[in-house]
């Protein structure tokens, strides 16, 4: 009997965990062909790459258009470029102080980027010396991994160790980088001497190839995912740069069929942890890593196959797509749920090209949006020279696609339980359910930020600088990440935990009548001694009205409710809470009877919160005048310039 038990209670907990991360057993790429088809379906001698080779000059004039001159006067500007040496200590800072030092690594791979494009556009040789140069710098390091991802050695230490190849985001990157240098020059290279090409293509051969074939350790990889795990945007992201080293490097089609194969099983495990409803858990900062790079996977696998396998009329790609528009708010302001940045919009050319291939007139629109509103556009670049590549390829078409965003009044997403709603009169209001040990994540289940006419009002300030605490034990010791610096209650003097089982439950949208519910009293530990917090918000006649109707299982403490909001905040009248943003503001009702009120300024010194908000942001505290068992608490925002 006890045994049935035990086995009863593991049951629950592996369906409640199941549940909570939706994984489905789609294996979309694995069912539409196996081993053996691929091995004939494969595009072999990298007949598939849609570009000019280095050498058919007016290929790369017709690509490149009237940017040549921006790409040869950027390379130009790394001719004299002194290639930086990551030292030993840069890597071991991140053991000692949990700091992370890449200024070097991120340098070096900004020149080398503006070389190869520069030596592309012009085709003289040129920058053909300072390529090479940087190719040497490549295979003389000891390791192409970022410095906060060393650890993923067995031994666990940072500075890199020559027995243990690690490959994860920056060396896959690096591998694809110098795949397309291989490439293009390879013949080049030649002409100075052999051993530049034999020496590249074995670097990139052992670091990447090699270890992807035989180790399956990685976590991104997921092939020993088990309930519970996360599989975020390292997996496409990882996977695609992986296909590239193989597709323009391997010349033997077992090997080839082999390695594609195993990066779409790979890729099938993320496809399969996504939720059908095609919101990006991380927020829209991570969507061009994560959905973005998923496409980039099926581009180069449609590609790569001679188009026998294109999955773009698959929904779950399409709505994967479409979160992207539908997560912007307006003037650079997107919601910004997780780690994710409250500024951004995406990458205008990614968008397109994904929009394109699923057919997405939202999406197109929006690219060409995005792109019309750089008054300056610039030159695409970074150490993803796939996504730099096909900007160059589709750069015309954006800029003759008409530029539209106009997304649905009412979005949800019911499985990663987000909600945006608009009206007429300038509001938009995003709210989340979901539960606490999302990718990127941060204990804010049941929180909300509005926005009015485009300008954030109430907030989630994001993140700061990535340090080691941040994606250590110590993550929820960071202030940011913690409920109580959401818009969010702390019930009987406790705020929320983090891990999947602290969740949200009777979760529900009415689109008619743009009403979101949730019960967010799973989302606190036991301490918090709550039976039932359900929290509702409701957008109607230029009106916000958010309620907490609970029952305590003991009242111990008096209920606090926080607002994280930036600009000028008023509280001098009772019972009423003005808060102005530049141009835009909003009152903020509550019963002066029920709360006292006061205001807490937090200062920001991190860039990376300093660059979207400025010095500081508030948070407003109405503390509950009576420790009460249950109760409702309401509040109401009005738009003082209707």
């Amino acid at each position: 009997m006890k045994k049935c038990r035990l086995l009863l209670t593991f049951l629950v907990s592996l369906f409640t965990i199941m549940h909570v991360y939706a994984y489905t057993e789609r294996n979309l790429l694995q069912q539409r062909m196996d081993i053996m088809s691929l091995k004939e379906a494969v595009v072999m001698n990298q007949k598939w790459v849609p570009y000019p080779t280095y050498m058919d000059r007016e290929g790369w004039q017709q690509l490149i258009g009237d940017k040549k001159e921006q790409y040869i006067k950027n390379g130009e500007a790394m001719l004299s470029y002194p290639w930086k040496v990551m030292k030993a200590t840069d890597f071991m800072e991140y053991e000692r102080s949990g700091a992370i030092v890449d200024r070097c690594f991120e340098d070096n791979n900004a020149a080398l980027m503006k070389l190869i494009m520069a030596e592309l556009a012009e085709g003289k040789g040129r920058f053909m010396d300072q390529i090479i140069n940087g190719v040497y710098l490549y295979c003389e390091m000891t390791s192409w991994v970022h410095t906060a991802h060393v650890k993923l050695q067995k031994s666990g230490r940072s500075l890199p160790d020559y027995r243990d190849k690690v490959i994860e985001l920056t060396s896959c990157d690096m591998g694809a980088v110098l795949s397309w240098t291989y490439y293009f020059f390879h013949n080049e290279f030649d002409k100075v001497d052999p051993v530049i090409a034999l020496r590249l293509k074995k670097e990139i051969k052992e670091r990447v190839m090699d270890v992807y074939l035989t180790d399956d350790h990685f976590w991104w990889m997921a092939f020993n995912w088990k309930p519970g795990a996360i599989i975020n945007n390292w997996n496409p992201w990882c996977n695609a740069n992986v296909l590239q080293c193989f597709m323009l490097l391997e010349d033997d089609k077992e090997i080839l069929a082999k390695a594609v194969y195993r990066t779409m099983q790979s890729v099938d495990k993320y496809i399969n942890y996504v939720h059908a409803d095609g919101a990006c858990e991380e927020g829209p900062s991570y969507w061009g890593h994560s959905a973005g790079k998923l496409y980039d996977y099926l581009q180069l696998l449609c590609d790569a196959t001679g188009g026998k396998l294109s999955f773009f009329k698959e929904p779950i790609v399409r709505n994967m797509g479409e979160y992207i528009s539908r997560s912007y708010v307006g003037n650079g302001w997107v919601v910004n749920f997780a780690d994710a940045s409250a500024k951004g919009g995406g990458d205008a050319a990614l968008i397109y090209r994904y929009g394109k291939a699923v057919n997405s007139a939202e999406m197109m629109g929006y690219a060409a949006y995005l792109d019309k509103m750089s008054a300056k556009p610039q030159l695409y670049f970074s150490r993803d020279i796939y996504q730099t590549l096909q900007t160059v390829r589709f750069q015309k078409e954006i800029s003759q696609c008409a530029p539209k965003h106009e997304v649905a009044s009412a979005t949800w997403y019911p499985e990663t339980q987000f909600c945006y709603m608009k009206d007429k009169g300038g509001f938009f209001l995003a709210a989340k359910a979901g539960h606490n040990n999302e990718s990127h994540n941060h204990n804010d289940v049941g929180t909300f930020s509005l926005y009015l006419n485009t300008m954030p009002l109430f907030i989630d300030a994001g993140v700061g600088t990535y340090t080691r605490q941040t994606f250590s034990k110590d993550r929820y010791t960071i202030w940011t990440m913690q409920s109580d610096y959401h818009n969010l209650p702390l019930i009987n003097g406790i705020a929320q935990k983090d891990g999947a089982e602290y969740k949200a439950t009777q979760v529900a949208f009415d689109a008619k009548k743009r009403l979101f519910t949730a019960n967010i009293a799973n989302a606190y530990p036991k301490e918090a001694k709550v039976e039932n917090w359900v929290r509702s918000y409701t957008l109607r006649n230029g009106k916000v009205t958010i309620n907490d109707r609970f029952k305590l299982k003991n009242a111990i403490k008096n209920n606090e409710v926080h607002f994280l909001t930036w600009g000028k905040v008023d509280i001098s009248v009772l019972g009423k809470i003005k808060i102005q943003v530049a141009d835009q503001s909003v009152e903020m009702l509550y019963d002066k009877n029920t709360f006292t009120v006061h205001i807490n300024s937090i200062p920001l010194t991190d860039v990376r919160l300093t660059n979207v908000w400025g010095k500081e942001v508030y948070r407003i505290s109405l503390l509950a005048k009576k420790i009460e068992q249950k109760g409702n608490y309401k509040f109401e925002i009005l738009n003082t310039k209707k």
